[in-house]
Parts: structure tokens; C-alpha cells; sequence
């Protein structure tokens, strides 16, 4: 009996556990493969030290890189606009806590990278080691 109640405790377990996987596929923005470590002690980069602040890095991902410091962790997100086809107009631009895509003046959050529109931003994995950032997809 006690082996039949440890194995109904135990198969939830097994049910809840997360993968870290995460969906990242959208028609508009292809897939690249990078991995760039980002040092936050460089004056570029100082303002990621602090909540709420973001800085754009433009030679990775589609369009470049939106990085966020969200208070509890960090968010890096493609600076092109998901619901866009790459265009002339499809490079986002830094509005406090949040981006606009000039093609369509659409917001997204740095927070959840949703703006209301069939796709969220493109988002990419962040790990911290001390202060650097490797931003990786």
C-alpha cells in the first residue's frame, strides 16, 4: 500500500517539471545562431547594472539586440518587429521600459515582450556570470 501511495505522490512531479524549452519560432524573423558575452563594467553597457534600464547591441540576432535588466533577472529580445516583414522600417527603437516598431507605432513590453499582436518579440536565452551576460540563441 505505501508503494502505491509514494507513486501517486511522485507522478505529479514528473508532470510539473518544466523543460527549458521555449517557443521562439515567428515567419517574419529567421533563426541565427549566436552567442556573444556582454560586460557589463564597460561604460556602454554600465547602465544594465540598474532595474529598468535597456541597451540596444546592433551586430547580433535580425535587427540587433534589446537588452533589459527587469529587476529580478535580464531579458534580451531581436530589435525587429515581430509582426513585420523585415523591411526598412522594421528596426525598433528603445521608448523607456518599453519598443516601438516605426512601420506600425506598436508597443512592446522589455518586461514580457508582448505588445497585443499575434507575436511577441523574439527572445533570446540570457545567463549571468557576476557582470557579464552571455545572450545566446
Amino acid at each position: 500500500m505505501k508503494k502505491y501511495f509514494l507513486l501517486l505522490i511522485a507522478i505529479p512531479l514528473f508532470f510539473g517539471c518544466s523543460t527549458n524549452n521555449f517557443n521562439n519560432n515567428n515567419p517574419y524573423l529567421p533563426n541565427y545562431t549566436f552567442t556573444i558575452d556582454v560586460n557589463m563594467n564597460l561604460p556602454s553597457y554600465s547602465n544594465l547594472q540598474y532595474p529598468s534600464n535597456a541597451v540596444y547591441y546592433p551586430s547580433q540576432g535580425v535587427r540587433g539586440l534589446f537588452i533589459f535588466n527587469t529587476g529580478s533577472g535580464y531579458n534580451a529580445f531581436d530589435a525587429a518587429c515581430p509582426n513585420q516583414a523585415l523591411g526598412a522600417c522594421s528596426t525598433m527603437t528603445i521608448k523607456g521600459i518599453n519598443v516601438v516598431c516605426p512601420c506600425d507605432s506598436k508597443e512592446y513590453s522589455l518586461f514580457t515582450g508582448q505588445g497585443g499582436l499575434q507575436y511577441p518579440l523574439k527572445q533570446y536565452r540570457v545567463e549571468v556570470n557576476g557582470n557579464v551576460l552571455r545572450v545566446y540563441n
